[in-house]
């Protein structure tokens, strides 16, 4: 299983750790993927962070919903609700992004049911993440799966991040990723 770090940028300035930081971090325990979230700053700061991760991290680099950004990286995660902005029908709203953004770029989808899994099986995505899998602090409303999501995992077409207080030791039969956050800092 791969490992899936994920650099909150509320969660660096509570924690007063730089981007210079996150990445030794990711290097250290060999992090295959950085997606980067910020759900505060304008969207020319996040370019400027995007940016300066892009010269330190030489791997796959993914931005948390701002799919305009995709020129910065790899690829884009979007949430359910972002989908729903971009178009009422979610594959709609793939398609349109996946026509701004290309075909070399990766697509994301967050995910927390069957019928969220099953309805991303239908859509032209790369992977699905889906959690919680513990009670976090950056997700207060996510219902924590549990023992249910390597179950629910299975049912994905789609390579599986395993998000949401997800721990190194946690293991998983159905999950391609663990996507690791508070955890990378503390050493979990």
């Amino acid at each position: 299983m791969k490992l899936y770090a994920l650099c909150d940028q509320s969660t660096l300035d509570k924690k007063k750790i730089s981007l210079e930081e996150f990445v030794f971090l990711c290097h250290k325990h060999d992090a295959q993927i950085i997606q980067y979230r910020n759900k505060s700053s304008d969207i020319d700061l996040i370019a400027r962070q995007l940016s300066a991760l892009r010269t330190l991290w030489p791997k796959t680099l993914i931005v948390n919903d701002a799919f305009e950004l995709h020129a910065y990286c790899d690829g884009v995660h979007l949430g359910q609700d972002d989908l729903n902005r971009i178009d009422a029908y979610a594959h709609t709203a793939v398609d349109k992004i996946r026509s701004f953004i290309g075909r070399e770029k990766l697509i994301g989808l967050s995910t927390h049911n069957i019928e969220e899994i099953e309805a991303a099986n239908l859509l032209d995505l790369d992977y699905i993440g889906l959690g919680a899998y513990r009670a976090t602090d950056t997700k207060e409303d996510a219902a924590p799966l549990q023992e249910k999501l390597d179950t629910l995992a299975a049912l994905s077409k789609h390579p599986v991040a395993a998000i949401g207080g997800v721990r190194f030791d946690d293991e998983f039969e159905h999950v391609a990723y663990r996507v690791i956050s508070s955890a990378l800092y503390e050493g979990e």
